[in-house]
């Protein structure tokens, strides 16, 4: 039997001078050891402009750890904190851009934004200026990400109410069959026997 590793990688949030780029990786078997060499992905290394287009999404939350040495700097002077700011206006447009293109979900999206958000309020905890000016704006993406949501959800119950509606209505004129409704519906076969079990009941 075969039994194929994937590949690994490490990831560092925070790197110094003497941190590596590669460590060994071991495996001690009961026929002996393995043992090979596997990159260290260091967060600060990586560019927002490469993370988003290599897609390295799940980088995303821990991108603030490339300005956390200058977290002092950003919390005294409102300049370098707007362009914090806009680098973070950067990822939440982006972020919308490809919820759109459907290349992430409206949960991943989510998902993203609210790591961001705990990891600034946690290795912020300091940095009021910081905390408050970048947790802001995902609080705000946040909610209006809900309320998106929200919105969609309704718009999508009160087009399956039309379908439902419709074929309801070509159940009662009978002239037509079960798969014939469906395709009209723009509902599934199921779903119309299951309207159809309801009338007669």
């Amino acid at each position: 039997m075969t039994v194929t590793f994937p590949n690994t990688a490490v990831l560092y949030f925070r790197t110094y001078k003497k941190t590596p780029n590669k460590m060994k990786y071991i495996i001690v078997t009961p026929g002996g050891t393995v043992q090979y060499d596997i990159p260290i992905i260091k967060v600060q290394k990586y560019s927002l402009d490469t993370i988003l287009k290599k897609r390295l999404f799940i980088l995303i939350p821990f991108y603030i750890f490339s300005y956390e040495n200058n977290f002092l700097e950003y919390n005294s002077n409102i300049q370098k904190l707007q362009e914090l700011k806009e680098d973070y206006q950067i990822i939440l447009e982006r972020l919308d851009e490809l919820e759109r293109q459907e290349a992430i979900g409206a949960f991943d999206k989510r998902t993203i934004i609210e790591l961001s958000g705990d990891v600034i309020q946690e290795i912020a905890q300091r940095y009021e200026n910081v905390q408050k000016g970048i947790g802001d704006m995902m609080r705000g993406a946040l909610i209006e990400t809900e309320a998106r949501t929200i919105l969609n959800r309704g718009i999508e119950q009160g087009k399956n109410e039309i379908k439902n509606k419709t074929a309801i209505k070509m159940l009662k004129v009978g002239k037509l069959t079960i798969e014939e409704i469906a395709e009209c519906s723009e509902l599934r076969v199921e779903e119309v026997e299951q309207l159809a079990k309801l009338q007669t009941m």
